[in-house]
C-alpha cells in the first residue's frame, strides 16, 4: 500500500477518535494542521515562556514579528498506548515522551514546537472534548 494511503486512513481512523472530519482543524482553521508559520504570533506571549524538559532551553525561537516560530496550535490525540500523536506539517507523528509538557494551554487546545525538519522540542496534550 502506498504511503500516502496509509497516511491518509491514519488521518481517517485517528479523526473518527478525536470526532473530527480531517479537513476540519480543531478550533476551524488551518492552524489545528500544525503548519509551520500558522497560529504563532497569535500565541507568541506564552509560546516565550516554554521550556524544554530536561534542558530548561526555550521551545519558542519566534516573535511576535514574525510567524515563522517554532511553535504552533496543532490537533492531537492519545492513543491507547498512551503516545500521543499530533498533525506536524499535515502528517500524523508520535510525540516522543521527553518532549511532552504537563501543563495545559491558556486555549485548552494541543500545541506543538518543532523546527523546519521536524524535530519536536516541546508538545502540549489539548483538553479533552465533552
Amino acid at each position: 500500500m502506498p504511503r500516502w494511503v496509509r497516511v491518509a486512513l491514519a488521518s481517517i481512523v485517528a479523526s473518527i477518535l478525536v470526532g473530527t472530519l480531517p479537513t476540519r482543524a480543531q478550533d476551524g482553521h488551518a492552524g489545528g494542521h500544525g503548519w509551520r508559520g500558522i497560529g504563532h504570533t497569535e500565541n507568541h506571549d506564552w509560546y516565550q515562556d516554554l521550556r524544554q524538559p530536561g534542558t530548561g532551553y526555550s521551545c519558542c525561537n519566534g516573535s511576535t514579528s514574525t510567524a515563522e516560530g517554532d511553535c504552533r496550535p496543532t490537533r492531537a490525540y492519545l492513543g491507547d498506548d498512551g503516545v500521543w500523536r499530533a498533525l506536524l506539517d499535515g502528517r500524523w507523528v508520535p510525540i516522543p515522551p521527553r518532549v511532552v509538557l504537563q501543563q495545559l494551554a491558556p486555549d485548552g487546545r494541543s500545541h506543538i514546537c518543532a523546527n523546519k525538519s521536524g524535530m519536536i522540542y516541546c508538545f502540549l496534550g489539548g483538553s479533552p472534548r465533552s
